[in-house]
C-alpha cells in the first residue's frame, strides 16, 4: 500500500466531521445554558423557566437520555428507508429548529418543543454521519482508527469552544440569544454540507443500505454465522464501555462536586470557577488528538498496531487509574489539608482523556467495521445505548458520594474499572476470533 494510501484521509472525512463538529457545537453549547436557564441561576436578571432544582436536574436528564436512545430509532430508519445522507440533514434541520423554537421566549410550550426536535434530531444526525465516515474505507484499511480518532478531536474543538462562546452571549444578551446562536451554527455547518456533499461524498450513503442490497439481489435476512459472530463481539465490548462510561460521567458528577467543595482553585490569586474545569477534557482531546491519530497508522506500518479489544482495554485502565490519583486528594485531604492540590485532579482528567482516546473513537471505528454493511447506522445507535444505560448507573454512582465518601467511590470505581479492563485483556483473543480478522 503507498504512504499516500496509507496516511492521507479522503475530503470526505474532514467535511463530515466539519458537519458534526457543527452539530456539536450547537449541542453543547445549549446544554451549557440548559440547567441555568431552567433554575433561573447565575443570570438572575434575565429570563428563565423558573423550575425547581428538582424538576430542572429530572427534565436534564431525560432529555439528556433519549439524546441517547433515539439514534438507535434514527440509525433503523436510515438503513431501511431514507439512507445516511437524508437522515443528516433530518436531524440537523430539527436540532436547528429546536434551538430556534427555545430561543422564542421561555413558555411552556416552546420549551417542551425544542427539547423535542432537538432529541429527535440528535436520533437521525448522530448514528448516521459516523456510519458515513466508516464507508470511507475498506475493510483492513488501517487509517480507519486514525480516522475515527481525527473526528472525535474535531468535533472536541466545538465542544471546547461551544461553552465559552454560547455562554459569554448568554452573559451579554440573555440565554435565548444564546440559544439562537447555537441554532445558526448548525444552520452555518449544514449549509456547508449541502453545497459540498454532491461533490466531495459522491454516493456515500445517498441510499439505505436494505435497498442497495436488494438492487444487487442480496437477500438482506438471515445473518450468515460470520455476521452473528461479529455482533456478538459489539455487544460484548457494550457491556464493557458501558460501565467505562458510567465512570467517565462521573466528571460532571461526583468529580464536580468534590471540586467544588474539596480542590484548591486559586491560581495566581484569581479562583477558577467550577464549571471551567469541564473544559479540560475537550482541551486535552483537542491536543492529544493528532498525536493519537499519527499513533495509530506509523503502528500499523510496522505491524505493531494493537487490535481493538486491546485498545479498549487499556482505555479502561487508564480511566481507573485516573480515578486512583483522585484518592491522592483525599488522601491529603485526611492528612490534615483544608483543601486538596488541582494537580490531583488534573492528572485524573489527563488520564480519562488518553482512556477516552483509546476507547471511544476506537469503539465507533469498530462498531463500522463489524456491523453488517445494511446495518451500521442501526448498530451505531445500539452504541450510543451504552451512554445512555450510563447515565443511568452513573447518576446511582453519584448518589452515594455523601453516605460512602469520595475515597470509597473513587477507589471502587478504579478497581471496578481497572479489572474489567483486564477481563477485556483475557478474552481478547476470543474476541478476534470472533470478529474474523476485522480487528
Amino acid at each position: 500500500m503507498s504512504k499516500e494510501i496509507t496516511e492521507k484521509h479522503p475530503p470526505a472525512l474532514y467535511l463530515l466531521s466539519a458537519t458534526a463538529a457543527g452539530e456539536r457545537f450547537s449541542y453543547y453549547g445549549m446544554r451549557a445554558l440548559l440547567m441555568l436557564y431552567m433554575t433561573h441561576k447565575i443570570y438572575d436578571q434575565l429570563s428563565g423557566m423558573n423550575f425547581s432544582d428538582k424538576t430542572s436536574g429530572l427534565v436534564y436528564g431525560l432529555f439528556n437520555g433519549l439524546c441517547y436512545l433515539f439514534p438507535f430509532f434514527g440509525g433503523m430508519i436510515a438503513d431501511r428507508l431514507i439512507g445516511e445522507r437524508r437522515s443528516v440533514t433530518i436531524g440537523g434541520v430539527l436540532t436547528g429548529m429546536g434551538l430556534l423554537i427555545l430561543s422564542f421566549n421561555n413558555t411552556l410550550l416552546p420549551f417542551v418543543t425544542g427539547l423535542t426536535f432537538i432529541a429527535v434530531g440528535s436520533g437521525f444526525f448522530k448514528p448516521t454521519v459516523i456510519a458515513m465516515i466508516g464507508e470511507l474505507y475498506e475493510q483492513g484499511d488501517p487509517r480507519r482508527d486514525s480516522a475515527f480518532t481525527l473526528y472525535y478531536q474535531l468535533f472536541n474543538g466545538a465542544v471546547f469552544t461551544a461553552p465559552l462562546i454560547c455562554g459569554g452571549i448568554a452573559a451579554l444578551y440573555g440565554y435565548r440569544a444564546g440559544f439562537m446562536v447555537s441554532s445558526i451554527a448548525v444552520f452555518i455547518s449544514m449549509i456547508t454540507y449541502w453545497i459540498l456533499a454532491p461533490r466531495i461524498l459522491g454516493t456515500v450513503g445517498k441510499e439505505p443500505k436494505a435497498k442497495q442490497r436488494l438492487q444487487n439481489n442480496v437477500e438482506i435476512l438471515p445473518l450468515t454465522k460470520e455476521e452473528k459472530d461479529r455482533i456478538s463481539v459489539i455487544f460484548v465490548l457494550l457491556f464493557f464501555v458501558t460501565f467505562f462510561w458510567a465512570g467517565y460521567e462521573q466528571a460532571g458528577s461526583s468529580l464536580t462536586l468534590f471540586t467544588d467543595k474539596y480542590i484548591n482553585r486559586n491560581m495566581l490569586g484569581f479562583e477558577i470557577p467550577t464549571p471551567a474545569f469541564q473544559s479540560v477534557n475537550p482541551l486535552l482531546v483537542l491536543i492529544l488528538g493528532f498525536p493519537f491519530s499519527y499513533l495509530w497508522i506509523k503502528l500499523s506500518k510496522v505491524g505493531r498496531n494493537p487490535s481493538t479489544p486491546i485498545k479498549m482495554g487499556i482505555g479502561m485502565v487508564l480511566l481507573g487509574i485516573g480515578f486512583l490519583f483522585m484518592l491522592g486528594a483525599v488522601a491529603q485531604l485526611n492528612g490534615g489539608a483544608t483543601k486538596a492540590s488541582m494537580l490531583w485532579l488534573l492528572l485524573a482528567y489527563l488520564f480519562h482523556t488518553m482512556g477516552e482516546l483509546m476507547l471511544s473513537p476506537i469503539g465507533l471505528s469498530m462498531v463500522t467495521k463489524l456491523a453488517p454493511a445494511y446495518m451500521v447506522s442501526m448498530f451505531m445507535g445500539v452504541w450510543f445505548l451504552s451512554s445512555f444505560l450510563a447515565h443511568l448507573i452513573g447518576g446511582v454512582i453519584a448518589s452515594f458520594i455523601d453516605q460512602l465518601g469520595a475515597g470509597v467511590i473513587f477507589g471502587g470505581v478504579a478497581g471496578f474499572i481497572i479489572l474489567l479492563g483486564f477481563i477485556v485483556f483475557v478474552i481478547s483473543k476470543w474476541l478476534l476470533g470472533k470478529m474474523h480478522g476485522r480487528d
